[in-house]
């Protein structure tokens, strides 16, 4: 595909059909199904296998199969013994060729049936909540749709909080995510494609985007990535996240995550794609750009002129987390004469008794605070962040005081520290943490001309990197005029009616607005 600039090459190949298990169809007696069903799941006690007759005038011995704690036992009992108990006579002609057709069409009451022939089909089925109806003398089965709703209750999101908007955050159901972005897009173009991935796990996955809207390519594309997945289980999106990115070698995150409804929401409207794992409240996006990562869901809600004053804070605040110590260790070890004579003394005098340059005392103070840091997220929430802002206050104090570390150190590190917190997202914010060692060594190395050094690699590197095909620092570079409407500054929503050129290609007006209209009377 000539729109993508590289082939996946860190997921597997499809496997091979000549490697596939031979598919084992289900047999005409019902006493040989159960006994393989039996086997396979090694008689575990929560997969209930209820036998029971049914017909009027000849019986039929018939058998019910669903787990345990998966399936909704109340729907079970009503909408399905119950349908089977009615009086209806199995030895018509009509009904004893096609029982399970038949089962369906006057018995049964749930909202879904299907056939099963095979024994892979039904595993697939009982152990994903559904039950089971296998008919003696009969090769055909049905499952019926029995699933259990037992979820998290949807509630406020717990890393992405904001002061204005809305307080509703995904769970780990997979239906009841895709609803609660069915209720923001009332549109029947909103399309969702399902696939099972893992082998031993069978974890649901949906591929949502708007039809008319998103990029053929691009959907195409994510649906290949994902089809090319072969691998035991499927736990979190982070197992797909690894998969389906476009380089594996870098420390920026290339596929957006949130918890957000109201989010994917946005981004849907945009033209990307959204990818949903059963099982975890994190929802994935693609594609996604360096800017995406710094922008809030609330810049959106706030007026234009208090989201572009935030976000110009944001933009400062990566640079003093990134550059911070780097430029303080070059400035104080190599280029002294760029300081006022006022502060260099000072600096001078607060390190006089410090035995360790410049470049070994910024380390050793950020290695603390990102152990103090980890520290405080893994301990429990009541004693976590006291412990952590207590750890950092004594061993900042006691540093000083000992003669380790300068004030002016301590002072640094802890604005930088803030200025990490600033971003929207984790996963940039661990790249920032981690950049930041190398431009240390760079600048304890070489000074400023370290630090230029490693910033122009660093936007080499930035420059070089796509989001399934779409350049990484776009609309920066390539610079699009049209699309900075909502990058560094956000203009009024009345400004910004075109959607990102480079992700939508088909549909690229969102609407229009004409602000000289009339009054109605």
């Amino acid at each position: 595909m000539s729109f993508f600039r590289k082939s996946i090459s860190n997921s597997p190949e499809p496997k091979d059909s000549s490697t596939t298990t031979e598919t084992l169809y289900l047999h005409t007696e019902l006493l040989e199904n159960i006994k393989k069903i039996k086997e396979a799941t090694g008689n575990s006690n929560d997969v209930v296998i209820r036998e029971m007759q049914i017909g009027k005038s000849e019986k039929l011995l018939i058998a019910i199969i669903y787990t345990d704690g998966l399936a909704d036992k109340t729907v079970i009992t009503d909408f399905i013994m119950k349908s089977l108990e009615l009086d209806i006579d199995i030895s018509s002609d009509s009904i004893s060729k096609k029982v399970s057709q038949s089962l369906k069409d006057y018995c049964l009451t749930v909202g879904d049936a299907k056939d099963i022939t095979d024994f892979k089909t039904l595993y697939s089925a009982i152990l994903n909540g559904e039950s089971v109806i296998l008919v003696d003398g009969h090769s055909v089965g049905i499952s019926a749709s029995t699933k259990h709703a037992k979820d998290r209750a949807v509630t406020e999101p717990t890393t992405e909080s904001v002061i204005r908007g809305p307080r509703e955050a995904f769970t780990e159901t997979l239906r009841t995510n895709t609803a609660l972005i069915r209720r923001k897009i009332k549109d029947p173009n909103l399309w969702i494609v399902s696939r099972i991935v893992g082998r031993v796990t069978q974890t649901d996955i949906a591929i949502m985007y708007i039809s008319g809207i998103a990029n053929d390519k691009i959907v195409e594309e994510v649906l290949s990535r994902v089809d090319r997945i072969d691998i035991d289980g499927i736990l979190e999106s982070g197992y797909i996240e690894e998969f389906i990115q476009d380089n594996s070698f870098t420390l920026f995150p290339t596929i957006y995550s949130t918890e957000r409804p109201d989010v994917i929401a946005a981004e849907l409207l945009e033209g990307r794609v959204a990818i949903f794992v059963d099982g975890t409240p994190i929802v994935l996006i693609v594609p996604a750009l360096f800017t995406t990562f710094i922008q809030s869901a609330e810049d959106h809600y706030q007026r234009a002129d208090v989201s572009s004053l935030i976000r110009i804070l944001r933009y400062v605040g990566i640079s003093i987390a990134l550059l911070g110590p780097s430029l303080y260790i070059s400035i104080t070890t190599f280029h002294q004469e760029m300081l006022p004579t006022p502060m260099l003394i000072s600096i001078a005098s607060q390190r006089e008794g410090v035995p360790f340059p410049a470049f070994v005392e910024a380390l050793g103070m950020e290695l603390a605070f990102e152990i103090l840091r980890e520290a405080g997220l893994r301990m429990p929430r009541t004693i976590g962040p006291a412990v952590s802002i207590v750890g950092t206050l004594v061993i900042g104090q006691a540093a000083v005081e000992a003669g380790i570390v300068s004030a002016a150190m301590v002072i640094v590190v802890s604005i930088t520290a803030i200025c990490s917190f600033l971003f929207p997202s984790y996963a940039l914010s661990n790249a920032i943490r981690i950049l930041r060692f190398p431009l240390m060594i760079l600048a304890g190395m070489f000074g400023l001309f370290g630090v230029v050094i490693g910033m122009i690699a660093l936007t080499l590197h930035l420059c070089s990197l796509r989001s399934f095909g779409v350049p990484y620092m776009s609309p920066l570079a390539p610079f699009i005029p049209s699309d900075q409407k909502d990058t560094i500054l956000r203009f009024p929503r009345w400004a910004q009616l075109t959607r990102p050129r480079l992700i939508n290609k088909k549909n690229a007006t969102s609407g229009t607005f004409h602000k000289n209209t009339k009054k109605r009377k």
